[in-house]
This record gives C-alpha cells, sequence and structure tokens, in this order.
C-alpha cells in the first residue's frame, strides 16, 4: 500500500512578527502538486511572501515562505498539506516511487446542515460561515432565505474535511459552535446526509445579458490592460521554456498560476517568485517532457494567464426588478474544486458595509466553455442602506482580492 512520507511537510514558524514561516514539501512529484498545496495554505487564509520549486518529475522540493495569523493552526496545516502530498511505496533499493493508483479518493460525502432563526441580524450569514470554515466544514451550496416575519431559514450543503460529520459526536460539535454564535434566536438545527436527488438539484437560471456583462465586458478589460506582463523563452534551456510574469499582486496570485497550468497539464522543472515585487520565474513542460515550441500553445497559455491575473473573480451588482443583487463568479479547476474562502471573504465585506442579506443561492453554471461557481446575493434594502452599487461592487472586490 502507498505511505506519505514521514518528512513530507515541515514547518519552521517565524521567531519574530516580521519573519516569515517556512513550509518544506519534500515528495514525489505530480502534475499539478503545487496547485494543491497552494490551495490549502489560501483555505487557511495564509498569503505566500516567495517560494523556491525544484523537482526532477519524480521527486520534488518546496519551499514557501508564508505570512501567518496568531490565529494561524499551524499543526493542522501540516496534516492538510500532508494528505495532498502524492503517497509512495518503497523498494528493495529504499527509494520510494509515487504510485498513481494509490491517489484516487472516493468523493466526500455530501451533509444538508439547515437552521431556523426567529430573526435575522447584520452579519449573520457571515458569523455562521466563520463557524463553518473554522470546523473545517467546506460550503458546497447555499440557501438563505428571509420570511416576511423576519425569520431566517439557511441551508447549508457542506462537506467534512474530516470525515466524521456522519457521527453524532461530529454533529453535536458543529451545532454547539453554530449556537454559541447564533445564541437565542437559533430554534433549531439539524444535520442530515443529504440525498442524491437534493445534491444534483439544478440553480436557476443565469440571464444571457448577466453573463456578457459580467465576462464580455471584463476581457475587453484584459485585453487593455497593461497590469500583467507575460514572456516565453525557449533560449535558456533545451528541454525547458521560461514564462516570466510580472503583475500586481492579489490574494492567491501564486495558487492563480498554479491552477492555470495544472489545468493546463504543464509540469514546472523549477521555479523561483517574489510576490512583494510581483516576479514569478517558472522552466516549465509540457505532460510529455518538452518545451512549449508551437506559438499556438504559447499564445493560448499566455492569454489563459493573463485572464487568470487580471481578472482572477468577476464581481458585479446588478438590479433585479426593484431589488439590487450582487453577483460574483470565479473558475472552477478542471478538478471540480472551486476557489476557497470566496463566500467568507463575500460575506465579510458585506458585514463590513453594514449591509443584511436577503437571500443566497450557490451554484455552478457552463459559461463560454468553462464551469464557474456563481454566487447569487440578493441584498436586503429593507433598511434603506445607501451606498452606491459601484461603491458596493468595489469593496467586494477588494476584500476578494486582499487589497485592503
Amino acid at each position: 500500500m502507498g505511505v506519505i512520507y514521514e518528512d513530507a511537510v515541515l514547518i519552521k514558524e517565524a521567531e519574530s512578527a516580521v519573519d516569515h514561516t517556512e513550509i518544506t514539501v519534500n515528495c514525489p512529484d505530480k502534475t499539478g502538486l503545487g496547485c494543491d498545496l497552494c490551495r490549502v495554505i489560501l483555505l487557511f487564509g495564509l498569503s505566500i511572501a516567495r517560494g523556491d520549486v525544484q523537482t526532477d518529475g519524480k521527486w520534488c522540493y518546496l519551499v514557501f515562505w508564508v505570512v501567518g495569523k496568531p490565529t494561524t493552526r499551524w499543526s493542522l496545516l501540516k496534516t492538510r498539506l500532508q494528505e495532498v502530498c502524492p503517497t509512495c511505496t518503497p523498494a528493495a533499493s529504499g527509494i520510494y516511487y509515487y504510485r498513481p493508483e494509490f491517489q484516487q479518493p472516493r468523493p466526500p460525502d455530501i451533509f444538508l446542515l439547515k437552521f431556523w432563526c426567529s430573526y435575522d441580524r447584520k452579519g449573520l450569514l457571515h458569523d455562521v460561515t466563520q463557524v463553518l470554515c473554522e470546523l473545517e466544514l467546506t460550503i458546497k451550496r447555499v440557501k438563505v432565505s428571509t420570511a416576511p416575519d423576519g425569520g431566517v431559514m439557511d441551508l447549508f450543503f457542506v462537506t467534512d474535511t474530516r470525515e466524521l460529520l456522519h457521527t453524532k459526536k461530529r454533529q453535536e460539535e458543529a451545532i454547539d459552535h453554530l449556537k454559541a454564535v447564533l445564541g437565542d434566536a437559533m430554534l433549531n438545527c439539524e444535520i442530515e446526509l443529504a440525498i442524491p436527488e437534493v445534491t444534483a438539484y439544478s440553480q436557476s437560471f443565469l440571464p444571457s445579458s448577466v453573463t456578457e456583462d459580467m465576462f464580455r465586458l471584463e476581457m475587453l478589460g484584459v485585453l487593455a490592460s497593461s497590469s500583467v506582463s507575460i514572456e516565453v523563452d525557449n533560449s535558456l534551456r533545451p528541454s525547458h521554456t521560461l514564462v516570466k510574469v510580472l503583475c500586481q499582486v492579489h490574494k492567491g496570485l501564486i495558487y492563480d498560476i498554479m491552477r492555470t497550468l495544472k489545468d493546463y497539464n504543464i509540469q514546472i522543472a523549477y521555479g523561483r517568485f517574489f510576490v512583494k515585487n510581483c516576479e514569478v520565474e517558472l522552466f516549465i513542460t509540457q505532460a510529455d517532457g518538452k518545451q512549449i515550441i508551437d506559438p499556438n500553445k504559447q499564445n493560448a497559455l499566455c492569454s489563459r494567464l493573463r485572464m487568470e491575473l487580471v481578472h482572477p473573480l468577476r464581481v458585479d451588482v446588478i438590479s433585479r426588478g426593484p431589488d439590487t443583487e450582487l453577483l460574483v463568479a470565479n473558475p472552477v479547476e478542471l478538478s471540480g474544486r472551486g476557489r476557497p474562502l470566496v463566500f467568507y471573504d463575500i460575506t465579510l465585506a458585506l458585514k463590513n458595509m453594514n449591509i443584511s442579506i436577503f437571500s443566497v443561492e450557490i451554484g455552478r453554471h457552463r459559461i463560454h466553455d468553462r464551469e464557474w461557481e456563481v454566487y447569487r446575493i440578493l441584498l436586503d434594502e429593507c433598511d434603506g442602506f445607501s451606498l452606491p452599487r459601484n461603491e458596493i461592487r468595489e469593496c467586494v472586490r477588494k476584500k476578494l482580492m486582499g487589497w485592503e
């Protein structure tokens, strides 16, 4: 059977507030490993300051220097990073080899968490989202509605990173944490395994005018943007293509680069990046281990990287009849995983603006031949908030991009 190399992940915590925590990963290699590691780091709310990546195609050595927080659970982070490292099998020679057949985990069970509150309040949804994040419950879909009498019914479709939500103890832990946040307002809370018919329920239709406004106009912005510079060079190494990126810093920058390369099945042989100076240099190969020679492939990769770095998320505020709706969309990895903490940041931004949420829908849609995770949030205007829609859009976008 496969085993995880015992020293696959080492974390050296920062000695002072001005230092960075050093994360070292030493394990068998696989295409997309950098993306998977960066996703976990982003999920823990950490930002990568710089990094170094080396691999011979079989074994890799990665170092990330990250900016931590006082609340960071470093031992848990180490466990989650180890879980995405490929398992390997020892040979008679003592050398460990990666065995792809061991990397076939079954899809996680989806649970329905539903609770009722006697009244709504500003920031309630963010507080619930924060509790679920701390419990390592991943939100897959949300249905939030507010009754005319002010009562709230929330439906969260979640998966459990710890795979224990089927147990009574884990369910009681989740309910107790929610009760501590919601207090006497929580009337009831239930957790049950979601039936396939419910999890497969199709989401509401997105009007074409919405998709055109959010995607076509931003594409024009990408073509006109000078904030991202991408160069491709095949002259430095005979078997590797150098991709050099200069861009504006944003939250999840390295993750966005890594997930794009993963979706294109690109392997990184060597790389170095300094986020403060927005410099990323990666020596890459195609899946066959060769340089990217075809100009069409080079242009396609550069165009996609530019798109993901200029607009890693799409944000808009529109009118839906007499109501105001916030729309946020992020691309889904080909592996089926969405961007971490998007809903957390959205609800935090609205809470900071003192804006209540009337209803929420999260669904996945095919737009321009790609799958997108789309958040539709109907804002509660009963208390007469007067912020201009452009200001709401920019405040949410800044929070998502980490520009606050």
